[in-house]
């Protein structure tokens, strides 16, 4: 995957061994862990497990899964966005999350933009879904700036708590 640049942040492909020590960061961050969910990652061999068995997993089965975002000025890890297949949605949701001390800065907003432009030129998807806590009015606003609908709240399978459902014009009914 070559990487998608926007005007501050470059999304590129997340490798094992030189995005556990940040992606364990993030998948205990407090944001991370309210509106995401607790993975149960505590450790850096288990962040790279994690990156092998579901983002490298997702590259191989889709063509796309979730890429680190680096702030283009330093090249700061700042968290992750990309696609993600679902059980329960028929195409691709984007999903996107940054570490607690670089949110409010447009960062996430700005990959959400990079990803949903990248999945509809390059990839083709023209249908894409977006879900959120039902609590994470930030994120819903997001999805929102993107040209998505809300469409109401859905129960995914293996995601213990409904889900506010968001989507493409046209994409189908759930």
């Amino acid at each position: 995957m070559h990487p998608i640049e926007s005007e501050r942040l470059r999304l590129r492909a997340i490798e094992p061994n030189r995005d556990a020590v940040p992606m364990l960061a993030l998948l205990n961050d407090p944001g991370f862990v309210r509106f995401i969910g607790d993975r149960n990652v505590r450790s850096e061999e288990q962040a790279r497990e994690y990156i092998a068995l579901r983002v490298l997993h997702s590259y191989a089965l889709n063509g796309f899964g979730m890429y680190a975002i680096e702030r283009l000025s330093d090249g700061a890890w700042l968290g992750n966005a990309g696609l993600v297949r679902r059980d329960g949605l028929p195409a691709p949701d984007i999903g996107y999350a940054v570490l607690t001390e670089h949110a409010g800065q447009g960062y996430a907003g700005e990959a959400a933009r990079a990803v949903f432009n990248h999945a509809r030129t390059v990839l083709g998807q023209q249908d894409l879904y977006g879900i959120t806590d039902l609590d994470n009015v930030v994120s819903g606003k997001i999805l929102l700036g993107l040209g998505m609908q809300e469409r109401g709240v859905i129960q995914l399978p293996g995601i213990d708590t409904p889900s506010r459902l968001y989507a493409t014009l046209g994409a189908a009914e759930v």
